[in-house]
């Protein structure tokens, strides 16, 4: 991720948890988003509680309270399969402040939505939600009591061009002598700004150094990392 895009993330994470409120953080799938929310989350004071949940593939109520029960580590027994003793210590939970980081929210349907609207709006929530996921605006916009209560929107875009050089030098010392034009042609041609892909390059690039550490990170070592990428990139 950029430093601006990181900057981006952090500002609005850091506002949201101040406030107690909800965040939203979408963009195209590979662009960073779980890195950049994990980063900002990293930057908090250490005595904010974070707890961290991933919406299932098509999950549904019980599926979604046992991922939260276990986030907040009251996973015990049959308790995220019984509705309203789980509500209830989840609840309970929420009245702590900290902040929840739900990833991939776009898997949840509104019903799912509506259950994490009813926990926020119980008496004595002081917990901050982050919401991530490619698509999750598009969710939270067929839930707009939910989308109502959401604080602060934050989109992730891809890496600039300008930027790619400095990016991936943060990213990655491998990529220290590498020639920028070597990194903008591949930008242009095959990563095009998704941070996802460039991840995927660097690890070949690192190994191929890894097998022979004396050679250069040029043109023919990236262009032969980036056709381990498949024909459908």
């Amino acid at each position: 991720m950029s430093t601006r895009q990181v900057a981006g993330v952090v500002e609005a994470v850091g506002h949201t948890v101040a406030a107690r409120g909800m965040c939203c953080v979408y963009g195209d799938t590979g662009l960073g988003k779980t890195v950049a929310v994990e980063q900002a989350l990293h930057l908090l004071p250490g005595r904010v509680p974070v707890w961290r949940a991933v919406a299932g593939v098509a999950p549904g109520l019980p599926q979604l309270r046992a991922s939260l029960c276990e986030a907040f580590g009251l996973q015990s027994g049959a308790l995220p399969h019984r509705g309203g003793p789980a509500s209830q210590a989840l609840m309970r939970a929420l009245a702590e402040p900290g902040v929840l980081f739900l990833d991939d929210a776009q898997r949840l349907t509104p019903p799912l939505l509506d259950y994490l609207r009813q926990l926020w709006d119980a008496p004595g929530c002081a917990a901050a939600l982050v919401l991530c996921g490619a698509g999750s605006e598009r969710a939270l916009a067929r839930a707009p009591a939910l989308r109502s209560r959401v604080l602060t929107w934050h989109q992730i875009g891809r890496l600039e061009a300008s930027g790619v050089r400095q990016t991936l030098s943060l990213f990655h010392p491998v990529w220290a002598q590498a020639d920028p034009n070597d990194l903008a042609r591949v930008d242009e041609q095959m990563a095009r700004g998704n941070f996802r892909t460039w991840a995927k390059i660097t690890s070949h690039v690192y190994a191929a150094r890894e097998r022979d550490p004396a050679r250069c990170v040029d043109r023919e070592l990236i262009e032969q990392a980036c056709a381990r990428l498949g024909p459908y990139t």
